[in-house]
């Protein structure tokens, strides 16, 4: 009479190489499905005035303006308004 041990370890080893590539491909195929749905609404937002008549953004013509601001407080200005 053989002993059942050699079956119950291939079947054990075969079932955990198994599972473990399944779950591979689960948490694989979830993270893109995440990605795409978390980035499916991340848009360019743009105001209409930025694109030409075919939709596509007007680099050449679009004016960034920065203004920083001055922190510093001069006594002598406020001094010669009044």
């Amino acid at each position: 009479m053989e002993s059942a041990t050699p079956y119950i370890l291939f079947f054990c080893g075969t079932g955990i190489i198994g599972s473990f590539l399944i779950g591979v491909m689960i948490g694989w195929f979830g993270n893109d499905i995440v990605c795409a749905f978390l980035n499916k609404d991340k848009q360019i937002l743009a105001h209409p005035e930025m694109f030409d008549e075919n939709g596509n953004i007007i680099p050449d013509e679009i004016v960034a303006v920065r203004f920083e601001n001055d922190y510093e407080y001069n006594d002598d200005e406020e001094d010669d308004d009044e």
